[in-house]
């Protein structure tokens, strides 16, 4: 057994069997685990992983310590983790520190936990693990090989840190590689939010007047779920090209103090910070809903919203209404956390199966590369394809190919019409 913190060792037997439900779904990462298991591309290395504890997260971690890794692994986010699924973790031998519901200094213990474990590659759900590192242990900084991030919002942190020249080593933007945000972006977070919603409220999204804050690859995810399932949309956006895009996919598009008098749900998936304040709560028609969908619980301004209140309540799990001074009532999903892993169950296991698949491919990459700079990179291409043509492989879907002629004629530019 690892050293480890959990909450109940007792849940691994459930938690074997959610894991072995994701493998089973995720063909695309078990046949890498399978070559890992024979090559060991990564045989002394370690990883320290700061991940949305998931059934999905599990089958990557395993894989990873298929090709001969050590692994260490934290939670992302205080509501996302699954306690069945660290206890199933540690009976196959990783250590684990995290467990549902931590405070913040519980959250940044474990953290600590996992750097003690002095890494040699970093994968992020939102950037802590790096941002830990560079402000409180450099010292860690000769070890570390480089680092993967998942999200959209970890990727502009880093991308920050490179601008401000004080990224220390190189980080590979998972985020941005094509097999990951066209399809975990968009149908992921479109269709696991709207499962958090669901499972919060239990309400019926026909007819509702559903505004989403953003129209970036999660925005219009759940903009188009939320549409199926007969809402009303309303984008709200501060990017005049995306906010073309989404008068032009048929959605209305208003500012936030438009959109606060007339919205049932409201949605923030930004990445950015107080999108939804004072001034737009004190707006809102009573009964409205409040979700977020962005990584970290900044979107929604919650002590705003308690400043203008005079008492709240807990109605159902992650479901909390306030009742403000002027007589109206709010209701707050799971903590203004990430709705769609604190209420629910996060991304189905078909979509993270590229986006993990990813992940460990990135890894086995950085251990080849050379000369790698303290910089943000892509996935590479051939990898990103690679992904994507294997997904389609496991769902036997067959694609042409480009004749030599084909080929030919885009390598060129004598021939005109």
């Amino acid at each position: 057994m690892p050293d480890y913190k959990i909450k109940n060792i007792k849940l691994a037997e459930e938690g074997k069997k959610d894991i072995e439900w994701a493998e089973s779904n995720m063909p695309v990462l078990m046949a890498i685990r399978k070559r890992f298991e024979k090559e060991k591309p990564l045989k002394g290395i370690v990883v320290g992983c700061c991940l949305h504890i998931t059934k999905e997260t599990a089958v990557l971690v395993k894989t990873l310590r298929a090709g001969g890794a050590r692994v260490f692994l934290t939670g992302s986010n205080p509501l996302s983790t699954n306690d069945r699924i660290t206890a199933g973790l540690v009976k196959e031998g990783i250590g684990v520190y995290g467990w549902r519901n931590l405070t913040k200094k519980a959250y940044y213990w474990c953290i600590d936990k996992v750097l003690a474990q002095k890494p040699n590659i970093t994968m992020d759900d939102g950037g802590d693990l790096i941002s830990t590192i560079h402000s409180k242990k450099p010292e860690l900084i000769k070890e570390i090989i480089g680092g993967t991030e998942e999200t959209t919002t970890g990727v502009i942190r880093f991308k920050a840190m490179e601008k401000a020249r004080v990224l220390k080593y190189p980080v590979i933007a998972v985020n941005d590689a094509h097999s990951k945000f066209l399809f975990d972006n968009r149908y992921g977070t479109g269709q696991s939010t709207i499962d958090g919603i669901l499972r919060a409220t239990s309400i019926l999204l026909a007819g509702k007047r559903f505004v989403v804050c953003g129209y970036g690859w999660c925005g219009r995810g759940i903009a188009l779920r939320a549409k199926g399932m007969g809402a009303n949309v309303t984008v709200v956006e501060v990017n005049p090209q995306r906010a073309l895009e989404a008068t032009m996919d048929g959605f209305l598009v208003m500012p936030i103090t438009k959109a606060a008098k007339i919205g049932d749900i409201f949605v923030t998936a930004t990445g950015n910070t107080d999108v939804i304040r004072k001034e737009h709560l004190l707006k809102m028609k009573s009964g409205a809903i409040l979700a977020n969908a962005g990584h970290f619980n900044v979107e929604i301004n919650i002590k705003d919203l308690v400043e203008i209140s005079k008492g709240k309540r807990i109605i159902r799990d992650n479901l909390e209404e306030y009742q403000l001074k002027n007589g109206k009532k709010l209701y707050l999903l799971g903590e203004g956390r990430l709705v769609n892993l604190a209420a629910a169950e996060g991304h189905p296991s078909e979509v993270m199966d590229m986006s993990f698949s990813l992940q460990a491919l990135s890894a086995e990459w950085l251990t080849k590369a050379k000369g790698l700079k303290p910089r943000v990179y892509r996935v590479p291409e051939k990898i990103d394809q690679e992904v994507s043509r294997l997904k389609l492989r496991a769902m036997k879907i067959k694609i042409d190919k480009l004749t030599p002629k084909q080929k030919a004629y885009l390598r060129s530019w004598q021939e005109g019409t």
